[in-house]
């Protein structure tokens, strides 16, 4: 089989651009073997000339002058990995209208801008390739756009965050606090130095955009996603949950309901401890899909790092040189953003279950305070847990699980629970988010 020589041209030559350079270096006859691609890597360009990296690249290959790049007429597919918005959309427009197909990881830009950036593609006739930007090495975009094509994907939840995972398994299974499970995970390398991002659920609303758009066919904004990160958990709720039977996760959920409204969410979320998802530990990935044929599928695996993300966008370069990427992008239709805002669920009519916790003070009838205000916003209680020892201000945990309720209403229930004088400190409120699963 005769080969056919695919020139690439790199921007970004960090932890991830070092992976796919390695790749593609030091695999191209194991590629070419399997895909009659030889694929060689014509120009890398990175603002830092100097530093070590990992991988050796030929005399000549490393510049930092995007336009060396760009006038190249024989590179064939640009692949951008240098991160953030601004910087990243003009480096991939720019490579867009110099006619280049794209390939990227970068969560952020296409969460903000992806809707601009897919039409200056189509504009420009070529194409935007984007798998490693959702969950490092799961072929997750994939499995939605070709994999799962004939379904009418209804709903999905994942762990989407690896630095999120390891916080709160080191919380559940050590028993750690919140600061200590975070400096573990920073000194692993699996949270930056300002976790913001991470801890915030910011960095897994950028994946749930992204999976959404593609899921349910509609131009997502940021916007239309409710967001609360983990740097409020408490090691406290993870061991009164457990009691319970659930496990803490932060999760991206996605739902469409039968009108086709959807509902879009990230949020620190207790699941029942038997589901799949609960038994994610650490620092992996995973995203359960629930289809209208297939019913439920679950992509799991490592979510981010250098290697298992070089994977995704080496995939994504050579599914773009075979040309199955040209093909799928171009039929990646959205509803446009005048059909979809209507569309958007708000979290105020979020059906849901909840956990609650009040520290109370050890005295007669303040359970029946709480069950009343409760009761009047028609809120009924499906169990209880109370623990001896007192708190600050000899205050007594009262743990308190709900059944099916809306959000508005149990937001105006702990508004008034924590006007009374038998309260001490912010109550806490967690969702409940019960997952079907597909059992014979």
């Amino acid at each position: 089989m005769a080969e056919k020589q695919i020139k690439v041209g790199l921007v970004g030559f960090g932890t991830v651009g070092s992976g796919v350079a390695k790749l593609i270096t030091e695999e191209a006859d194991s590629i070419a073997a399997k895909t009659g691609l030889r694929l060689e890597l014509a120009r890398v360009v990175d603002i830092d000339t100097q530093s070590a990296r990992p991988v050796k690249l030929p005399d000549g290959i490393l510049t930092d002058d995007l336009n060396k790049l760009l006038d190249d007429d024989t590179i064939q597919i640009g692949v951008e990995l240098v991160g953030g918005t601004d910087a990243a959309k003009e480096i991939q427009l720019k490579m867009l209208q110099t006619g280049k197909d794209v390939v990227t990881a970068n969560k952020a830009l296409l969460a903000e801008y992806g809707n601009e950036l897919y039409q200056a593609a189509q504009q420009n006739g070529r194409c935007i390739a984007f798998e490693a930007s959702c969950a490092g090495g799961l072929p997750i975009i994939s499995g939605i756009r070709t994999g799962l094509s004939a379904n009418e994907i209804r709903a999905m939840y994942g762990i989407v965050n690896g630095t999120c995972n390891y916080i709160l398994s080191n919380m559940t299974s050590k028993d750690e606090e919140f600061a200590d499970a975070l400096a573990a995970a920073q000194q692993k390398g699996y949270a930056e130095a300002d976790p913001a991002l991470d801890i915030n659920g910011d960095d897994s609303a950028h994946k749930l955009a992204i999976l959404a758009s593609i899921a349910f066919g509609y131009e997502i904004t940021l916007d239309d996603i409710f967001v609360e990160g983990i740097k409020a958990i408490s090691k406290d709720d993870i061991h009164y949950g457990g009691e319970m039977g659930y496990v803490l996760k932060l999760l991206a959920i996605g739902q469409k309901d039968k009108n086709n409204r959807v509902s879009l969410r990230v949020h620190p979320s207790f699941i029942a401890r038997d589901n799949s998802l609960a038994r994610v530990d650490g620092s992996f990935n995973a995203i359960t899909i629930f289809g209208s044929a297939v019913g439920q599928v679950m992509y799991y695996g490592r979510g981010a790092g250098m290697m298992p993300t070089a994977s995704a966008v080496v995939a994504d370069i050579i599914d773009v040189a075979l040309g199955n990427s040209a093909t799928t992008f171009r039929h990646l239709h959205l509803k446009p953003r005048n059909e979809t805002a209507p569309l958007i669920d708000k979290i105020g009519n979020l059906i849901s279950r909840f956990y609650i916790r009040v520290m109370c003070k050890d005295q007669p009838g303040v359970l029946a305070q709480i069950a009343k205000i409760l009761g009047d916003h028609q809120i009924s209680i499906s169990g209880t847990l109370q623990h001896e020892g007192a708190g600050p201000e000899n205050t007594v945990p009262v743990v308190i699980a709900t059944h099916l309720t809306q959000q508005k209403n149990i937001s105006a229930a702990i508004k008034q629970i924590k006007t009374l004088d038998v309260i001490g400190g912010e109550p806490v409120c967690i969702r409940i988010v019960d997952i079907p699963e597909d059992k014979d």
